[in-house]
C-alpha cells in the first residue's frame, strides 16, 4: 500500500519543496506567476517623451494654477526638472505615481502598485519619503487595507496643496519659466 512521503527518493522530496515555494509565492502575487515558470529580461528603459515648447502666451496661462502647469506634458515636465533641481522631486513623482494608479482596474494590479507607492513614498525612511501630517498617514494606510482608486486621494491632495503654496511660486519665478515666457 502507501509507504508515504518517507519512500519518496530525497531527491524528489527537495523538488517537491522547491515547488511548494513556487506555489507560495504564486499565490502571493498572480500578476508575476509568469515571471517564476519563464523569466523575462527586464523592459528597457522608456526614452524620454518630447513634447512641443508652448508658446510664450500658453506659458503665461500657467501663473493661473499649479494644475495648468500639470496639465501640459512640457509644463509638467518642465515643473519635474524645476522640482529635481531643488532637490525635492519626490513630491511630484508621488503626484504622478498617484495618478498612474487612480488609471489601474485590476483590483490584482491595484494591490500591487499601491503597495509599491506606499514603499517608495509613505512608510517611514522610504526612500522618496514624502512629507505628509500623521493624520493623512494614518488615513491612507487604512485605505491601504482594501485598496482601491482612491487609497491615496488625500495624501495626494496634501502633496498638492504643498506644492501649489511652496514649490509653484519658487518655479514661477525662476530661470526655466521665465525662458519660456
Amino acid at each position: 500500500m502507501c509507504k508515504g512521503l518517507a519512500a519518496l527518493p530525497q531527491t524528489c522530496l527537495e523538488r517537491a519543496k522547491e515547488i511548494k515555494i513556487k506555489l507560495g509565492t504564486l499565490l502571493q502575487k498572480p500578476e508575476n506567476a509568469i515571471d517564476l515558470i519563464i523569466p523575462y529580461p527586464e523592459k528597457p528603459e522608456k526614452k524620454p517623451e518630447k513634447f512641443q515648447k508652448p508658446s510664450p502666451e500658453e506659458a503665461l496661462q500657467w501663473r493661473e494654477s499649479l494644475d495648468k502647469v500639470l496639465l501640459n506634458n512640457y509644463g509638467l515636465a518642465t515643473f519635474r526638472s524645476f522640482l529635481r533641481s531643488e532637490f525635492s522631486e519626490e513630491n511630484i513623482e508621488f503626484w504622478m505615481a498617484c495618478e498612474d494608479y487612480k488609471k489601474i482596474k485590476s483590483p490584482v494590479k491595484l494591490a500591487s502598485k499601491a503597495k509599491k507607492i506606499y514603499e517608495e513614498f509613505i512608510q517611514k525612511d522610504a526612500p522618496k519619503e514624502v512629507n505628509i501630517d500623521h493624520f493623512t498617514k494614518d488615513v491612507t494606510i487604512r485605505n491601504l487595507m482594501e485598496p482601491s482608486q482612491t487609497s491615496f486621494e488625500l495624501a495626494q491632495k496634501r502633496i498638492h496643496a504643498l506644492m501649489e503654496k511652496d514649490s509653484f511660486g519658487r518655479f514661477l519665478r525662476s530661470e526655466q519659466y521665465q525662458e519660456l515666457i
